[in-house]
């Protein structure tokens, strides 16, 4: 089942093109890793994707109604700034927002998806603490646990790990990787290569106003990819652990 259509989208900002006739599909299994150098409009084709910026084209998601579009996919910016002094329990329970109808309080199924979620990141010795007084990593990781909570078919998240040490980075790969198992889908931002190849089953490569790339990591990272979009090397294997890669040297 398709999660997300996106067709002949494209994107003007401040008068300069920044995406130009992108067209994609999202379907159930799917994790995705968007990845493109910084500035290749990774950030804006999730915002347009969602209806969140103005775009041609037309996008699915975008179609929907504010709150059928909530209950269609999760949304984790990229901007992290906790502004409420709200417990880490509360702040999860605003993921089960789009399922509540009127003035009703949480049902015990509201709970229990905010149970689950802060058991999937870890985050159950925190659930008393107040979000703001946190780490900026541990901030990140509730709200992704916030997302997971809202217990949509499809999550879509800009940069969820950046800022997280190795670990939590990992687990959070592994934690997108089960939700495509189940049979939901992930499409996030990453500028870990390495951990995209790992965790990913496809990647969406982005640059030179559209996508250059989409399948899976082997075909996506090629040399000639890494070095037209990226300006870098990078040694790339398959091992009994996995794919591994790793840049090495920038093309001057």
């Amino acid at each position: 089942m398709t999660l997300l259509s996106v067709d002949h989208l494209s994107v003007m900002l401040r008068g300069r093109a920044i995406l130009r006739d992108v067209s994609f599909r999202v379907a159930e299994g799917d994790c995705i890793g968007l990845i493109g150098p910084n500035g290749a409009g990774k950030t804006t084709l999730m915002r347009a994707a969602l209806g969140l910026l103005p775009a041609t084209g037309t996008s699915s998601l975008a179609a929907l109604p504010p709150d059928m579009r909530a209950r269609a996919a999760a949304w984790m910016p990229q901007a992290r700034q906790i502004a409420w002094p709200v417990t880490v329990e509360r702040l999860v329970m605003l993921g089960r927002t789009p399922h509540l109808r009127g003035i009703q309080g949480p049902k015990p199924a509201d709970h229990a998806h905010v149970e689950a979620a802060l058991a999937t990141m870890g985050l159950h010795h925190l659930r008393h603490r107040t979000a703001m007084r946190l780490s900026g990593g541990e901030q990140a990781m509730v709200l992704i646990a916030r997302a997971l909570a809202q217990d949509t078919p499809l999550l879509m998240a800009d940069e969820p790990i950046a800022g997280l040490d190795p670990a939590n980075q990992i687990a959070t790969m592994r934690v997108f990787a089960r939700l495509a198992g189940e049979g939901r889908a992930v499409i996030a931002s990453i500028h870990d290569l390495g951990l995209a190849a790992r965790h990913c089953t496809r990647l969406i490569l982005l640059g030179e106003g559209g996508i250059v790339a989409d399948g899976p990591p082997a075909e996506v990272l090629t040399p000639d990819h890494l070095a037209r979009i990226f300006r870098v090397t990078a040694h790339y294997a398959q091992t009994a652990q996995g794919p591994v890669f790793q840049p090495l040297e920038v093309i001057e």
